[in-house]
């Protein structure tokens, strides 16, 4: 019901806006295509416009008026189209429930989240990626891949080692470490191990094992909310 009420008040304000740009000599498709992909941003932006407008609006009539209108349905369906195929091959905005990745990422920041990504490469050791959780798939976490197929982890008094090598976590700060020992393993094939940079606070592959390739869901690429703690990763 609700996505039905949203569907029918954006049509109603794509066809407002394209009919009263055609009354007053814009570009009513512009305007229209605008007000379609943006929503109420584009109508505030026509509204905007239409203020400082100084030319009279002429009738159009009706057949015109509805004409212009309906052409709001075919945009809308364009739109929801391309959206559709962008969340689903492309990009995904996601919001982070929280503290497993701070001080990196905080609880409630907003990401997106490149899911073409991992189409064309494999996951790169350090990447920050969202995942589906292993043990409850329809859930979705936000993790740093540590290690890939092939390699040996363990861990010593919290500190990480990649095939005996010494994990840079110099982004982890000294209250956020863990003291834990574990390992060590070797990854099989297909999987990936992945750590929380909040090490004594993240549910992790410490906890729950390794994360098949499939439910990578892609590199998180960029924090655009806060506003003014944006980064891109």
């Amino acid at each position: 019901m609700g996505v039905a009420v949203a569907l029918l008040l954006a049509v109603a304000m794509t066809g407002w806006v394209g009919v009263d740009a055609a009354r007053r000599d814009r570009n009513w498709l512009g305007w229209s295509m605008l007000v379609a992909v943006t929503g109420i941003f584009g109508v505030i932006a026509w509204l905007v416009v239409r203020r400082r407008s100084s030319a009279a609006p002429t009738p159009l009539g009706t057949g015109r008026s509805v004409a212009v209108f309906l052409v709001a349905i075919p945009l809308l369906a364009i739109t929801i189209m391309t959206a559709v195929v962008m969340t689903t091959f492309l990009f995904q905005v996601a919001r982070v429930e929280g503290h497993a990745m701070e001080p990196t990422i905080a609880n409630q920041d907003r990401l997106v989240v490149n899911k073409l990504a991992y189409r064309v490469r494999e996951p790169r050791i350090g990447d920050i990626a969202m995942l589906y959780y292993p043990l409850q798939p329809e859930k979705s976490f936000v993790k740093r891949v540590i290690a890939g197929e092939g390699d040996q982890v363990r861990i010593v008094d919290g500190q990480v080692y990649r095939n005996d090598v010494p994990v840079d976590d110099s982004f982890v700060p000294p209250d956020f470490r863990s003291h834990e020992n574990w390992g060590p393993q070797v990854i099989p094939q297909g999987y990936y191990f992945v750590m929380g940079d909040h090490r004594n606070n993240s549910s992790d592959s410490r906890h729950w094992g390794f994360v098949p390739k499939k439910y990578i869901i892609g590199k998180v690429q960029l924090r655009w909310w806060p506003l003014g703690n944006g980064r891109v990763f």
